[in-house]
């Protein structure tokens, strides 16, 4: 009995030392090897969102098991905090793209390298898997320029020229319009800029009672709460007309910019005193007010014949009105500029400071980001793109193909650390302005300097 165990305890050496099955490595290589699993949190998508990009990652790193975990967005944040304040927070996690300055001090920066660790076949006759440590260069600053939107190398890019995330998609708001209501005023088509024609448009749209007020409208516009992403609506609008919402770490969208030819015009004042003119009612564009319902919700009930929004609306407009005969078309741009300016709103995949596998998160953010990987997640979840080469192929999708065709010339803007009280900050400086008891500069500079608070 004790011979035959020796037996095979000799001849199972044998065989694991002879290349049978998978041949042994160095203890660099065999350390690499080892069993790991990341966690990645994440919002809005699914697990099946990102199934097969998470499949075609386990064949060439079959050691690595990702926990993928969905959040709602109401619990993301506050959850996240308190899992990096105890340690138990994500190796993996999806930030928003005005949250990156904030996160900074708790998010590991993509390193200049990356070694891991791959099986291969070799042998033409014998076959066998072998273990091999490979590095490879991360994307440098021209390669995050070259094949991503302008948007994200701005955002992703901080101190020391660090990268701090890469992200799947680049959501734009655009205008989505109601094809009854135009029909039946005989207008044809949407607006391309912020002119005559445009107010003409609203004003056709706007259905007044002089019991019930606005019965229909015709944008919504000049609100802040009761309109989906007032402040996005807002901050572009002032982009558009030359204001710089924010120059490092100083918010200057009350400014007269230092380049301008004109000293007496203030680009943001003017952004804001149009906005509002639309809850004037004594405006001829008068079309909305605080009484009335969200703007998504009175859109989807066919009350609204023209509301701005973004990619992530779309699937709710068509649950909550199957059969509403509606189109999107292209945000309206300063009619004479020579440039667009669009707005871009999107998350950012990152990694955790506290992660004991920095290396291996940060090599799952890079294959995920990939062109390959990444069209199989936005043709998932219908979303524009964050890379430059897959904007051609979505510019003709009949319900991204808007979005997709603004990516390239979309910007957004860091809020300060509190992003939650700079929108309630912009939503108090409409208010004011609207009620018209105080001067509108002084408005608007105050409105700046509440922002400004969030950034200090």
């Amino acid at each position: 009995m004790y011979k035959k165990i020796t037996y095979l305890l000799l001849l199972s050496f044998f065989i694991l030392g002879s290349g049978f099955g998978c041949k042994t490595t160095d203890k660099k290589t065999a350390a690499a090897m080892q069993p790991i699993t990341l966690t990645y949190w994440r919002v809005f998508d699914g697990p099946d969102a990102f199934k097969d990009i998470i499949d075609q990652y386990k064949i060439i790193h079959p050691n690595i098991t990702i926990n993928y975990r969905k959040l709602r967005y109401e619990e993301y944040e506050n959850e996240l905090l308190n899992a990096l304040a105890e340690d138990r927070g994500p190796d993996i996690l999806s930030i928003h793209n005005t949250w990156i300055k904030k996160y900074q001090n708790k998010l590991a920066p993509m390193p200049p390298s990356i070694t891991m660790a791959y099986q291969e076949e070799t042998g033409s006759i014998k076959k066998e898997i072998i273990s091999v440590l490979r590095t490879y260069n991360s994307p440098n600053l021209k390669d995050i320029k070259d094949n991503f939107v302008d948007a994200v190398f701005n955002d992703v890019v901080l101190d020391a020229n660090q990268v701090y995330g890469l992200p799947l998609s680049v959501d734009t708001l655009a205008l989505y319009y109601n094809r009854d209501l135009f029909n039946n005023a005989g207008i044809t088509q949407t607006p391309l800029y912020w002119n005559k024609e445009f107010q003409q448009t609203v004003k056709k749209l706007t259905k007044q009672d002089s019991v019930q007020g606005i019965t229909q409208s015709g944008i919504a516009l000049g609100g802040d709460v009761n309109i989906t992403r007032f402040s996005d609506i807002l901050a572009v609008l002032m982009m558009q007309n030359g204001a710089t919402m924010i120059n490092g770490n100083q918010v200057l969208f009350n400014a007269i910019p230092a380049v301008t030819k004109d000293t007496n015009y203030n680009p943001g004042l003017e952004a804001l005193r149009f906005y509002i003119d639309f809850a004037n009612p004594g405006k001829e564009v008068y079309s909305w007010n605080e009484d009335l319902p969200n703007s998504l919700d009175m859109f989807i009930n066919g009350k609204l014949a023209m509301m701005f929004g973004y990619s992530y609306n779309l699937p709710d407009i068509k649950a909550g009105a199957p059969k509403l005969n509606f189109s999107i078309s292209k945000l309206p741009q300063i009619e004479g500029s020579p440039v667009e300016v669009n707005f871009a709103n999107y998350w950012v995949e990152s990694v955790s400071k506290k992660s004991l596998q920095q290396n291996e998160a940060w090599d799952f953010i890079i294959f995920a980001t990939k062109a390959e990987q990444a069209k199989t997640y936005l043709e998932k979840t219908k979303k524009p793109t964050a890379l430059r080469s897959l904007v051609a192929e979505q510019r003709s999708d009949i319900d991204i193909g808007i979005f997709a065709d603004q990516v390239l010339t979309a910007k957004s803007w860091y809020k300060g650390l509190d992003a939650n009280a700079a929108e309630t900050a912009m939503a108090e400086m409409i208010r004011k302005a609207r009620q018209g008891t105080e001067k509108i500069l002084d408005v608007l500079n105050t409105g700046a300097s509440k922002v400004q608070q969030t950034i200090n």
